[in-house]
């Protein structure tokens, strides 16, 4: 004959009714949680955050960047006095020519005028470039994204007329801005901090 219990036992549940949470220690997380160690944890614990940037390192960076900056221009400039020949371009003046006369009111357009577009341009593209390669760089890469370009001008308050034709990829932007401390810019969700501000070289 086996011996009674003198354990009651449980009682019917009711639908509806309040449910006890179990005491602590019951599961190995909670153990853990109230300083077992030894006890093992149910989920791996989270990944450690990535180290910060010092802002010291942040810094010289961007000076780093803005004296590149300052030669590019610096380069250009001396191209520009020394410039003798008007006929050879690495860009088609007819091209240009035609993307001018998009303009309907545009009638005539000197010889020059393409000539100097032309130039304009490719500075252009240059100095985007420059600053795209400079966010490139930042990120550890050695090829030039869309998301590069992207960068440079939301950073870049001269080229703010371009945030809408090359938008960037907001959610790593969050992500960045996160990681970078960043302020967001209201409108657009761009770092408002510009670390290599444009540069005009005087004239000498």
């Amino acid at each position: 004959m086996e011996p009674k219990s003198t354990t009651p036992p449980p009682p019917v549940p009711v639908l509806g009714a309040p449910v006890g949470y179990p005491p602590p220690g019951v599961y190995p997380g909670a153990a853990a949680a109230a300083g077992y160690p030894h006890a093992p944890a149910l989920y791996a614990p989270p990944p450690p955050p990535p180290p910060a940037v010092s802002a010291a390192s942040q810094q010289a960076a961007a000076q780093h960047q803005m004296q590149q900056l300052q030669a590019f221009w610096a380069e250009q400039y001396r191209e520009i006095e020394a410039t003798t020949d008007f006929k050879n371009h690495n860009l088609p003046l007819a091209r240009i020519k035609k993307i001018m006369k998009a303009d309907e009111d545009v009638r005539m357009i000197a010889a020059e005028a393409p000539v100097v577009f032309a130039r304009a341009c490719e500075m252009f593209i240059l100095e985007l470039t420059h600053r795209g390669w400079a966010h490139a760089e930042e990120n550890k890469r050695r090829t030039l994204q869309k998301s590069d370009i992207a960068a440079a001008i939301a950073r870049t308050e001269v080229f703010d007329f371009l945030v809408d034709i090359v938008p960037r990829d907001e959610a790593k932007d969050a992500e960045a801005a996160v990681a970078a401390g960043m302020q967001q810019h209201p409108a657009a969700g761009m770092p408002t901090a510009d670390g290599m501000g444009y540069y005009y070289v005087p004239q000498q």
